[in-house]
């Protein structure tokens, strides 16, 4: 059962996720700010690594207008480290092998691959406001060029 997709006015379901340097992050520890997070399929494969490389090439620019970013995926955090140090990556990378945060934000379930129906994570990013409530709600994004997408859909690029 795939949960329902996440609409702009929900209330972002909340996590506390273990992160790539030993920390934890919680959403609601960052009320005040908005909040970028997304979800993909696995570190250090060559569309995942384009977005996340991407959103750290942007992460000053993004932070000087309010917004923090966070990676979820479901790799361990020992893979998420690697993938930082790798690719010199300046953005919260979160790790949910359980796929709990995922299921929450309807960023895993019944996908399209290659003409096939799986199941599998939905390369989805959601931004939330200030208070905690999604702004911008988009599933199946591209890795390549999603971020520029994202920064035109946010106004950032006038």
């Amino acid at each position: 059962m795939t949960a329902t997709r996440l609409q702009p006015g929900d209330t972002a379901p909340d996590f506390t996720l273990p992160t790539d340097d030993g920390s934890t992050v919680t959403l609601s520890d960052l009320r005040g700010r908005k909040v970028i997070v997304y979800f993909y399929p696995a570190a250090m494969t060559p569309g995942c690594t384009k977005q996340a490389c991407d959103f750290s090439d942007n992460i000053a620019s993004l932070r000087g207008a309010g917004y923090e970013v966070i990676g979820v995926s479901k790799d361990k955090v020992e893979k998420l480290a690697k993938f930082r140090e790798r690719d010199h990556l300046t953005i919260t990378l979160a790790s949910d092998t359980d796929l709990a945060v995922h299921r929450a934000y309807a960023a895993y379930g019944e996908k399209k691959l290659y003409g096939k129906v799986v199941e599998g994570v939905i390369r989805s990013t959601i931004v939330v406001d200030e208070e905690g409530t999604v702004v911008v709600a988009q599933y199946n994004v591209k890795a390549t060029g999603h971020v520029a997408k994202l920064r035109r859909d946010l106004g950032l690029d006038a």
